[in-house]
């Protein structure tokens, strides 16, 4: 275990892909336990570690975003909730969040909403006078709001090795999602006198609030086809996914006329780069996960958890620090996939409701996405603003606070997390 550890830890520090990494620290377990033997098995378990339906649903809810965000719905979806919220101090701060609500039920993905408003919503606020940290800090606080409402690439990934309903997962974001959303949109209130914050002439006007709806009709369908599918039981999750993306291409291509045959090459080739990142990480990931579980490491370490303490409040927050703590340093992505077997016994142990405790643990991850030194979503913007990642990193720790403030809620009012999935699921 001792060299495992050091290997993978040193590996991290040097600079080498968490997805080589986690095959290589993986591969080197499986040596020590039984020689060239069990070194045999590392190809097995790359391939069988993808061997799982539902992870299908990753690269269509991707593809499916890619296009909607190139046939321009992004900007649509954008000058709806201006139309909506745009009219308060802090107007369009107050869009930049309202509208990553709107634009999670097409990605499932935090980088790529801060890609997407990085390249046009931050652009937007700093020429109305908002400082460009700060817009990228509301940009970021935003993009995690993709991955907790669905459709969720954590929610899928999480579902699939825990055996835990992905349609559950997908209900019990709902909430989380938009309380975030509301928290961030207090903040921006609460900041916006000390900070000088814009504010518009008048209020909101209906005419521009119809005209921006009928401009963003097309785009706020595709949410709904997705979650009227999964949560009325009509489709899977992967089948909601190959919908989503025939409809999106139906509406670039045909209604909106919008995207050209090359457009569709570009965003297959930029899809299968995610999708290949991802896949690896999944895939190398499981190399090490089955080494661990071979090990009875998560059982090891969720009985370190539970010596500490037997009280279920205290565990769980052990769980949302080490967690925090953890994201600041590592590829979420790989961090959920080498957690969950662990995590699922100690949340188990202590009584959680697997939904409950998935939801915990993907909003946890999630705020890691913002939070220095590797959040992956200050990284993007930080790309596509031109801002340093120190100034967007200060600006952001309000909304961290308040995100955390959230987790805290979600983690601890039992009946408030899972509202959504008795509500639609019975669960």
């Amino acid at each position: 275990m001792i060299i495992v550890a050091a290997t993978f830890f040193t590996l991290l520090l040097v600079g080498v892909p968490i997805g080589f990494v986690l095959g290589i620290a993986g591969a080197i377990g499986l040596f020590m336990i039984g020689g060239d033997n069990f070194m045999m098995m590392a190809p097995k378990r790359f391939f069988d570690g993808l061997n799982l339906f539902t992870f299908m649903a990753m690269p269509f809810f991707i593809l499916a975003g890619e296009i909607m965000n190139r046939a321009g719905m992004t900007m649509k979806l954008a000058n709806f909730a201006d139309s909506l919220v745009g009219y308060m101090r802090g107007g369009l701060a107050h869009s930049n969040m309202l509208a990553s609500v709107l634009f999670a039920g097409m990605t499932g993905a935090a980088v790529s909403d801060a890609a997407a408003f990085g390249n046009t919503l931050v652009p937007a606020m700093t020429k109305q006078g908002y400082s460009r940290p700060f817009a990228c800090a509301v940009t970021a606080a935003g993009s995690i709001i993709g991955p907790t409402i669905p459709p969720s690439n954590l929610m899928v990934i999480y579902g699939s090795l825990a055996g835990v309903s992905i349609a559950g997962l997908f209900a019990a974001g709902i909430l989380p999602g938009i309380l975030i959303c509301l928290t961030c949109m207090a903040l921006i209130v609460a900041l916006g006198r000390r900070l000088g914050l814009p504010k518009a002439e008048g209020g909101p006007k209906l005419t521009e609030i119809i005209k921006a709806f009928k401009g963003s009709f097309l785009a706020l369908l595709m949410p709904l086809i997705i979650l009227g599918g999964i949560l009325g039981g009509i489709v899977t999750p992967t089948e909601a996914a190959a919908i989503a993306v025939a409809y999106a291409l139906f509406v670039g291509l045909i209604i909106e006329r919008t995207i050209t045959v090359n457009d569709i090459f570009q965003m297959l080739i930029r899809t299968s780069r995610i999708t290949g990142v991802v896949f690896l990480i999944i895939a190398s990931a499981s190399i090490l996960s089955w080494w661990m579980t071979f090990m009875q490491i998560p059982q090891q370490l969720a009985a370190f958890f539970l010596s500490l303490s037997d009280n279920p409040l205290v565990i769980k927050a052990l769980i949302l620090t080490f967690l925090l703590a953890i994201g600041m340093f590592m590829d979420i992505n790989a961090a959920l996939i080498i957690l969950t077997p662990m995590l699922g016994t100690l949340t188990t142990a202590i009584g959680m409701h697997p939904v409950h405790a998935g939801v915990m643990i993907i909003l946890t991850l999630n705020i890691s996405l913002m939070t220095p030194p590797v959040g992956a979503c200050i990284f993007v913007l930080s790309s596509v603003t031109g801002e340093k990642i120190e100034k967007i990193s200060a600006a952001l720790w309000p909304f961290i606070i308040a995100e955390v403030s959230v987790l805290v809620l979600i983690t601890y009012w039992t009946d408030l997390a899972m509202f959504f999935p008795k509500l639609l699921l019975d669960l």
